[in-house]
């Protein structure tokens, strides 16, 4: 046995000539503070440490003692095949995790679960609980809300003639009575998360790659309602009405071009750039772009504006597959597919608000947006 300061050390035996391990006794006076704190984490682009797969995360977190050592105060649970993990709360008297003391260092690491005990470690951050109880320095998407900022959601479904006859059950357009298709299941998930964020529930739907009636013309933006001066749809019941209503009256066709509806979007929101109106396209398509050169470009100028571009690949050879629940459980797929493909639109947000100096105590003036009606066909 061995004893520093308030720290005694126990070596195990029993095993000749084997270390059958140490338990660490740490000693402290606890102090008179009785709070308990709350806490919820989450992280982003963590790094991926499973071969086959992404991270199993979860935080350890460590109390620092009066000799500069540390000490294991709580362990989050892990979180599975996620580089983007949100962790349940919980909470923990405040004398665990900092005895009172407020500006104590409090060490948390971040690991990679194994079933085999040897964990990997992905990071590090130190903290004390008075920063913890400040939040974040900087605003965060719900101090953004706050600055009443309206979310205009825009969705754009590709009806080229890749995705097979929509009238056969091996097309991605293929209505099932029984169950959703894949461009009904990435709508419904996306699309009723953003629609809460919507004060009237009205989005522009669009389609592209389609031989339109009566002439046969192709169009790369039109609206799936039918309507090109008032392309609106009432919440995602709406949308995905219009959406099984122009499958019977468009012919799929070609090619994969995502320039125009971007174009379109970025239009207006190159009209208010102050804060209060910010955009999010949602592109559902199953194939190669066919005008890379020109969907750069419109992503590129797009960059500058309050506008974020969501891209998900339907189909035999995209990872859409990824997020099907093989149990068959629809709810969990959508979920886990709605987290992901949101998981950047906060950070997108709060980029632009910060390259525009538009801070949370400030109040953009009102806005009313023109009609968001398609511009000619290209």
């Amino acid at each position: 046995m061995c004893a520093l300061m308030h720290r005694m050390c126990y070596f195990f035996s029993g095993i000749p000539g084997k270390n059958c391990g140490t338990i660490i006794l740490t000693a402290e006076e606890l102090g008179n503070c009785r709070d308990c704190a709350t806490m919820q984490f989450c992280a982003n682009k963590l790094d991926k440490k499973d071969f086959f797969g992404r991270s199993d995360p979860f935080m350890v977190f460590y109390r620092s003692n009066e000799d500069g050592t540390f000490t294991i105060c709580h362990k989050t649970e892990v979180v599975k095949n996620t580089l983007n993990p949100v962790w349940q709360p919980f909470t923990i008297p405040v004398r665990a995790l900092c005895n009172g003391d407020y500006d104590r260092s409090i060490k948390v690491e971040v690991y990679d679960w194994d079933r085999d005990g040897s964990h990997d470690f992905i990071g590090e951050f130190t903290t004390s609980y008075r920063e913890l109880s400040r939040g974040q320095s900087q605003f965060n998407v719900y101090e953004v809300s706050s600055l009443n900022t309206q979310i205009h959601f825009t969705v754009a479904i590709d009806f080229t003639a890749s995705n097979g006859n929509p009238s056969q059950s091996t097309s991605l357009h293929y209505m099932n009575p029984y169950q959703m298709n894949a461009y009904a299941m990435a709508l419904k998930a996306v699309g009723e998360i953003i629609q809460d964020y919507d004060s009237d529930k009205m989005f522009p739907a669009l389609g592209f790659g389609a031989k339109l009636p009566p002439d046969g013309r192709v169009s790369h933006e039109f609206p799936l309602n039918g309507n090109v001066d008032n392309p609106y749809c009432n919440g995602m019941e709406g949308i995905l009405e219009a959406y099984h209503e122009s499958l019977k009256t468009v012919q799929l066709y070609g090619p994969t071009n995502f320039a125009p509806v971007i174009n379109h979007v970025a239009r207006y929101a190159a009209a208010v750039q102050d804060g209060s109106q910010y955009f999010v396209l949602l592109i559902i398509t199953d194939g190669v772009i066919s005008d890379m050169a020109q969907t750069k470009e419109a992503i590129v100028n797009a960059a500058k504006l309050p506008m974020s571009i969501i891209i998900v690949g339907v189909g035999q050879f995209v990872p859409f597959r990824d997020y099907m629940d093989r149990t068959g459980n629809h709810v969990l797929s959508m979920a886990r597919l709605a987290k992901d493909v949101l998981a950047e639109i906060p950070d997108q947000l709060i980029l632009y608000m910060k390259s525009r100096g538009i801070k949370p105590n400030q109040t953009p003036p009102d806005y009313s947006p023109p009609g968001l009606s398609p511009s000619p066909t290209v």
